[in-house]
């Protein structure tokens, strides 16, 4: 069985506002973390345990700590579901409030 990962909508939009900082920053930068950001993902499939718990914002949320960021997901019955990738020093609890487990 092949497993993957896939990117949702929020952190579609997580990951495109990460690529307009670095443009107006530092594009060398921005490449270094994608690319870092993919092999994290690749991780993540292959061992989707490595990430951290965070069940006391959401029961089945995990995540994994990439360059001041954290990659949120959960585990899928064929790999995983990217469902944020956000500032670490964000409110976290928040972030996930008003979103549906």
């Amino acid at each position: 069985m092949t497993r993957l990962y896939v990117i949702n909508v929020l952190a579609t939009q997580d990951l495109k506002e990460i690529a307009d900082y670095y443009t107006g920053n530092n594009i060398e930068a921005g490449e270094k973390f994608f690319r870092q950001f993919d092999r994290r993902c690749e991780q993540l499939v292959s061992f989707p345990n490595i990430g951290r718990s965070y069940g006391e914002i959401r029961p089945d949320l995990r995540g994994l700590p990439l360059d001041g960021y954290i990659i949120f997901y959960r585990i899928l019955g064929n790999g995983i579901e990217i469902l944020r990738v956000v500032n670490a020093r964000r409110d976290l609890p928040a972030i996930f409030q008003d979103q549906e487990p």
